[in-house]
């Protein structure tokens, strides 16, 4: 047989090579299949999370999928979708023997607040979904969470943590959490960079909330209103502005 006889068997069995890898790639990217079915789908962990843009959360998002009696189930199908630019590893498997299912989330490379929905199916083939929030910070509002966390955290957030005892409680008038977006909102740009700059009394509140117009720039001051803005719930619509509906 000729050189030119062999050249397309060659070209069939390398074709019949890469159809046969293609083959065994899919089935294993389709990871094992269901033993179960739920009723639910709980966050365990992982929710409300705070991230740079483009990075990948600090804690892996878990949740975990339950029967109709609140039970865990173990072998049940969970996948994981979000907006645009977000990447979930893995993006779908099925509940381990706690019924608990996990994934690494890189958010994507836009700052704002990204609604994670993970799925399973119940026995009636129907999907259960949950929906997840996580915020993802860019340069100037990352700079403002830093500021939060030297100048605001210690009265500001309710909750303690090893790193920072919270002083809330201590204070007779309780300072506004940043994330009280039902309050927060309601105040313009201008009124926060009024009551950050000269404190309480400039708005008529209270003194307890002292003057930074010394200790901060008015660059570091914007970079904290851009933080409070993005930790609002419900999100901040500024005012003017014509919103896409999803």
């Amino acid at each position: 047989m000729s050189t030119t006889d062999i050249r397309p068997l060659i070209l069939i069995l390398c074709l019949l090579s890469i159809d046969t890898g293609c083959a065994r790639k899919s089935a294993s990217a389709a990871g094992p299949a269901p033993t179960a079915f739920g009723a639910a789908l709980v966050e365990s962990s992982g929710g409300k999370q705070i991230g740079a843009t483009g990075s990948v959360l600090p804690q892996p998002l878990v949740v975990q999928v339950n029967d109709d009696q609140g039970n865990a189930v173990p072998g049940a199908s969970v996948s994981f979708h979000g907006p645009s630019g977000v990447t979930f590893d893995p993006s779908a498997g099925v509940t381990d023997s706690s019924g608990q299912f996990s994934t690494n989330v890189t958010l994507g490379e836009m700052a704002g607040r990204y609604q994670l929905v993970a799925s399973t199916t119940n026995k009636a083939q129907k999907k259960v979904e949950l929906k997840v929030d996580e915020i993802a910070l860019d340069y100037q509002r990352r700079w403002g969470q830093l500021l939060d966390e030297k100048y605001c955290a210690r009265c500001h957030n309710p909750e303690s943590t090893p790193e920072r005892v919270s002083n809330l409680d201590n204070l007779e008038v309780k300072p506004h959490a940043f994330t009280e977006g039902e309050t927060l909102n309601k105040m313009s740009d201008a009124d926060l960079m009024s009551i950050i700059s000269h404190g309480g009394p400039a708005l008529n509140r209270s003194p307890l909330m002292p003057p930074y117009g010394y200790t901060l720039t008015k660059s570091e001051m914007q970079a904290l209103i851009a933080y409070i803005r993005m930790m609002g719930d419900p999100p901040y619509q500024a005012p003017g502005m014509v919103y896409a509906q999803k």
